[in-house]
């Protein structure tokens, strides 16, 4: 037979949620074994009563027995040798429907005896169970809430040992209970199989016996099915023996091992404080208010996970998030009268969680695992092979490899600790080893870990002499590209946290953020550095601000054009950087390359596509600003030209004008040779006035 699904009855006295949804799933298949048991009791109770209908009960026997792979139990559902079984058995009857006819002395000792028993003693019995483990968990709840009431002001020592040995009291009832009743359903599992097949294996003996029909009906090859039927049987029950002999023995075990952990506030003496935990579970009250004044206290079942604080209830299937706890603060406190409360308040200072544990132990595990947990820095690597190279990380940060490669290699992680990972920021590639590390990181270059503004002595005396707008070191102002941001067409925000920056050289390639990311979160690592400014991160079609979410000031402002590289961690992708490249900020007036180092709540990607976009509808801003300008100059162009041959037009006409009048006035010159009179026009007299006068002022200036 295969093997039987079991509860664990190791896990009774924690009796977590994950051990209550398993006993669900338990008493789930109990109330589908009942509902199965009852209709197959049905219809063999009809094969007794009624042997006028025999042949009908058996039909319907034979096809409960063909459903039963159908019927979906939530334990042993794929049982496929107990279906095959069953199909087989299902067979036989069907054969055998016809020509039945039952005995009822034979029946009723053979077939409804095993069934009955079981239905009336096994499934009664864990009914009893049930609703006795009910009552003593409700009493251990009533009993450890008023345990966690005692006051530590006014602590009475009579009312003190009450309640701990109504607690011990309870909670040794409570184990004692659940210990049995899982028993009883783990030996349920073995009492299912053979209600079910031993009433079918009588049935089918008494046919034989009574219709001496086994020479014709049976052939040799049923009888040795039957004879196996019976001798699993036999196996079934002396494993359930043995079983249930090794199940015993493991209670009395657990009753002696765990009697010292009934007490809620051991000894420390006998059970000392491991201060060396990196998880841990239980359960904890929880404060939460009720109103503006008033507050409430509930008990959760918390746990660890990697660096976030868990909480589950009774009856959830899973837990919830609570907080995240890291570089999280952790203390004891005094909290509403109650003993062994401590405080978990989060990085930015923004969350407090007040909890109370049920032990002055439990209590100090709980700190301990807390900031065991907060001081871990969760890198692209395990962190015990970051502590192993600490020493050799602080000497690489100072001291630079002959290579980028073999600084590269060293702090890489080693293929037995993360095989999982093919792709990570120290793997080798074919263009890292061409590069040295002089030619990524400006040597001898400090690592700032704050953010300052960037303001030079000549832009801050400007600021104070008025000016407005602030001044960046990539020689703008920005004022203009503030309101021009304003009208930009994308704008994205994100939460980052500043890790730091330094200066580099190289700009070919995101190799020298991966460089500059390993060179930072080791830095942080050797002198324990761990909080980090919070910052809004404005990415726009002009520019990239960091904003201060509380006063909504700019702290640094990047034009977009500055951007050089942009790129996230390969593995870590909460990690991103920027590569900028400033005006000049060195003596000599040079550009400077510099790496920002950041961490967001987002996945890093996805800012490096907004700046991505940004840049691309900048492109195509400026390219179609430049074919509007084009267009303006081409519309220029034609005006003047246009203008000139307007001009031209004029000149020529006047130069014809002028041809004519002298033609005309040559006319009358010859008449007046003749003794007649010529008159000028108003335009010939003003000329000749504006000659005589032209002449006189030569006259007189030589």
């Amino acid at each position: 037979m295969p093997g039987i699904d079991k509860l664990p009855i190791e896990e009774t006295l924690e009796d977590s949620p994950q051990t209550r949804s398993l006993l669900g799933v338990f008493e789930e298949d109990t109330a589908a074994t009942s509902s199965y048991f009852s209709q197959l009791f049905k219809a063999m109770q009809r094969i007794y009563d009624a042997q006028n209908e025999l042949s009908a009960a058996t039909h319907l026997t034979s096809r409960l027995l063909k459903d039963y792979e159908k019927q979906r139990f939530p334990l042993g559902g794929d049982d496929e040798v107990m279906s095959s079984t069953l199909q087989q058995f299902a067979k036989v009857i069907d054969e055998l429907s016809s020509c039945h006819a039952v005995l009822s002395t034979q029946l009723a000792d053979a077939m409804m005896f095993p069934i009955t028993q079981f239905q009336e003693r096994d499934l009664r019995e864990i009914v009893i169970l049930k609703e006795v483990f009910q009552i003593a968990s409700d009493e251990h709840d009533a009993a450890v809430n008023r345990y966690s009431r005692l006051s530590k002001r006014r602590e009475n020592e009579k009312v003190k040992n009450e309640v701990m040995e109504d607690v011990y009291t309870s909670r040794k009832k409570q184990h004692e209970t659940i210990m049995q009743y899982f028993a009883s359903l783990n030996m349920l599992q073995y009492k299912k199989k053979m209600a079910l097949l031993e009433p079918l294996l009588g049935y089918m003996q008494a046919q034989i016996s009574f219709f001496k029909l086994g020479s014709e009906n049976l052939t040799q090859q049923w009888e040795e099915f039957l004879t196996n039927i019976g001798t699993s049987v036999q196996n079934v029950r002396r494993e359930m023996d043995s079983d249930a002999e090794a199940t015993e023995q493991t209670i009395q075990d657990l009753k002696a091992a765990s009697d010292p952990l009934y007490m809620p506030d051991p000894d420390p003496n006998k059970i000392p404080v491991n201060r060396n935990l990196t998880r841990k579970a239980g359960y904890l009250n929880t404060r939460y208010k009720t109103s503006l004044v008033s507050s409430a206290w509930d008990r959760q079942y918390f746990f660890t996970q990697g660096g976030n604080l868990m909480s589950q209830s009774r009856g959830d299937v899973a837990g919830g998030l609570v907080m995240d706890i890291d570089n999280c603060s952790v203390m004891a406190v005094d909290c509403d009268d109650r003993r062994f409360c401590f405080q978990i308040t989060s990085f930015n200072g923004k969350k407090a969680v007040i909890l109370q544990a049920e032990s002055r132990k439990d209590c100090e595990e709980w700190i301990a695992t807390i900031n065991n947990i907060s001081k871990r820095i969760y890198l692209s690597e395990n962190p015990e092979e970051i502590a192993a190279r600490v020493n050799q990380s602080a000497l690489e940060a100072v001291t630079p490899s002959p290579s980028f490669q073999q600084r590269h290699d060293s702090f890489r992680p080693s293929t037995q600790g993360r095989s999982g990972s093919q792709c990570s920021a120290g793997s080798e590639s074919p263009a890292l080893s061409s590069l040295s590390l002089d030619s990524l990181v400006a040597p001898d270059t400090p690592i700032q870990f704050d953010i300052i503004s960037p303001v030079s002595e000549e832009h801050t005396s400007q600021a104070k002499s008025g000016a407005q707008g602030r001044t960046n070191p990539f020689g703008e102002s920005g004022g203009s590209k503030s309101e021009e941001s304003e009208d930009s067409i994308l704008h994205q925000l994100y939460i980052v946290r500043f890790l730091g920056c330094m200066e580099v050289k190289a700009t070919e390639s995101t190799d020298v953020i991966y460089e500059t990311m390993r060179q930072i979160l080791a830095a942080r690592a050797i002198h324990n550095i761990f909080r980090m400014t919070e910052s809004h991160l404005l990415v726009t079609c002009e520019c990239l601000k960091l904003i201060d979410p509380q006063t909504q000031v700019t702290r640094l402002w990047f034009p977009l054009s500055s951007v050089v590289l942009c790129a996230s961690h390969q593995e870590n992708k909460r990690l991103l950087g920027f590569v900028l490249k400033t005006a000049g900020g060195r003596m000599d007036g040079r550009p400077v390359t510099v790496c920002y180092v950041f961490e967001s709540n987002n996945d890093g990607e996805k800012i490096c596509d907004s700046v991505g976009l940004a840049k691309q509808i900048a492109l195509h801003s400026e390219m179609d600003r430049k074919a509007t300008q084009k267009q303006r100059d081409l519309d220029k162009a034609k005006e003047k030209q246009q203008e000139e041959l307007h001009k031209q037009k004029q000149i020529e006409k006047d130069l014809e004008e002028q041809s004519r009048l002298i033609a005309t006035s040559s006319r009358p010159s010859q008449s007046a040779a003749d003794g007649q009179f010529l008159v000028l026009s108003n335009s010939q007299s003003e000329d000749s006035e504006a000659g005589e006068e032209g002449q006189k002022k030569g006259e007189s200036n030589a």
